[in-house]
């Protein structure tokens, strides 16, 4: 099966619309999100290919790429190992994003209305990362998160 396009996301339909319907999934880990051709194999065993346009930025978690005669096939983006900085106050923050920047490290950041119920930034895991801010004596945690998006490169030049 080849998929050129994203027919919508599975958390837009309606139980209704959902009822009786076989679900087999595409699994992919944060990295993969991004590319847009690629091949592979879903959770049920079905070989499918993916080339779409260069409008897809990227594949979000629950993304319908089949759903027809009873069947849908949405993406399920597989947990990253993550770290969940949670600073105590703007200027901590400010230590830790400027630090970690310049490792141009790819970053998430989340308010306090979040999952997370305060304002957090996001990377993914690295031992040197969890070093520092044991250093720094910010507090964090180490989670397997799905992310609502990729992580991906802040762009700049120098």
């Amino acid at each position: 099966m080849l998929f050129t396009e994203i027919l919508g996301n599975k958390n837009d339909l309606t139980p209704e619309e959902l009822a009786g319907v076989t679900e087999d999934f595409y699994e992919l880990h944060n990295i993969d999100l991004v590319k847009r051709i690629q091949r592979g194999t879903t959770v049920g065993g079905r070989e499918i290919g993916l080339r779409l346009s260069n409008d897809v930025r990227e594949l979000r978690h629950g993304d319908i790429l089949h759903f027809a005669d009873g069947l849908l096939i949405t993406v399920r983006t597989l947990p990253t190992d993550v770290i969940v900085i949670k600073p105590k106050s703007v200027y901590e923050m400010g230590v830790v994003a400027h630090s970690l920047g310049n490792r141009h490290l790819q970053a998430q950041f989340f308010d306090a209305d979040s999952e997370y119920g305060q304002p957090v930034m996001v990377v993914q895991y690295d031992h040197t990362v969890e070093h520092f801010l044991d250093h720094a004596g910010t507090e964090y945690t180490r989670e397997d998160r799905v992310m609502p998006e990729a992580f991906r490169h802040a762009e700049h030049s120098h």
